[in-house]
């Protein structure tokens, strides 16, 4: 298969091929993702195999607006208004669907689904055309760092599916926060650039400890069971900014080559020699390139050992600090086992 790269100018060419049940990915403010009609069963299985995605690990439902969300769902009041708050952007909202109006393919065989409204018009664009809702996982094979460019996704599903939607990079950088409003009270089931302090002038106390996934039960969202954002080296997270000079002697007694994902400050104790990626200035610019630095790192197989800056997880740092953790399988430096 050809996958076509789609300008701004050629979106209703990106929408035929949604409408013809093919895999069109799309750009978001947060990530790219992996669009296909959400009505469909067929084309949303093609998502499935195209990321090799576990079949319980449900679909989130991209719309233009939020009136396409009440053909399938119950839309409370709460859920009415953080839509009002929050959409556009990066805030997925799981909600109780209506029965047989979605595929348990998409759902994962719940009876919740989770709804997002992007604030990116080309996408919503796209989705007004196609005249259907798209299912819009982040566009990477499953386990592995979500695309933040199109060179991102070309890298993973160049031939593997129809076409990319090409709106350039994406500004947060990692995934929407993902707030389950069918449970009592509303729980962030991920954490992303929309907080708890954001959410709980509006709709009253919001619960933030993730639940664990149990081995036989299926996640309500993405991103809560199974192994995400890693990259073929081993991140090891430095959670301290004391503990870099004793961070780096151990890294440079490993067997093989390392690496360090850090900011620029950090940066400067890194001997000329290593590969590095540059986090930019603060949690802000951090968060933004923490995808595009790990998958940076797998044009470097050399590198089998990542050094990353660790930051608070308040706020936006929880939701940097939750993809991070993930992608190092929770592994920190500990400077009292060296």
């Amino acid at each position: 298969m050809e996958t076509k790269v789609f300008s701004k100018d050629e979106i209703a060419d990106a929408a035929a091929l949604i409408k013809a049940g093919e895999v069109v990915a799309f750009p978001t403010e947060t990530v790219y993702g992996l669009g296909a009609d959400a009505t469909d069963p067929t084309a949303a299985e093609k998502v499935f195999q195209a990321k090799h995605r576990p079949a319980d690990n449900p679909l989130i439902v991209t719309v233009a607006n939020p009136a396409m969300v009440a053909e399938f769902a119950t839309i409370t009041t709460a859920a009415k208004q953080l839509m009002a708050a929050f959409w556009p952007g990066p805030l997925t909202i799981i909600l109780p669907i209506i029965p047989g109006k979605l595929s348990m393919i998409v759902t994962g065989g719940l009876q919740t689904a989770a709804f997002r409204m992007p604030a990116n018009a080309l996408t919503r664009e796209m989705i007004t055309l196609a005249g259907r809702p798209i299912v819009g996982p982040s566009a990477n094979l499953s386990g592995k760092p979500s695309g933040t460019r199109p060179a991102h996704v070309l890298h993973d599903f160049d031939g593997a599916i129809a076409g990319v939607l090409d709106d350039g990079p994406t500004q947060v950088g990692v995934e929407s926060t993902v707030i389950d409003m069918t449970a009592n009270p509303p729980a962030i089931l991920r954490p992303g650039e929309i907080t708890a302090a954001q959410l709980e002038p509006i709709i009253g106390p919001v619960q933030t400890d993730q639940h664990k996934v149990g081995a036989n039960e299926t996640p309500k969202a993405p991103g809560m069971k199974y192994k995400h954002y890693a990259p073929n080296a081993q991140v090891v997270i430095v959670d301290h900014p004391a503990d870099w000079p004793l961070a780096l002697q151990w890294a440079a007694k490993q067997p093989a080559p390392y690496g360090v994902l850090a900011t620029d400050e950090l940066l400067t104790q890194v001997p000329a020699a290593v590969p590095t990626y540059s986090l930019g200035e603060d949690l802000t610019s951090a968060t933004h390139n923490l995808f595009a630095g790990l998958r940076w790192f797998d044009l470097h197989p050399t590198v089998k050992l990542i050094l990353a800056e660790a930051f608070s997880p308040t706020g936006l740092g929880a939701a940097y600090m939750n993809r991070l953790n993930k992608s190092a399988g929770n592994a920190h430096f500990d400077r009292d086992t060296q």
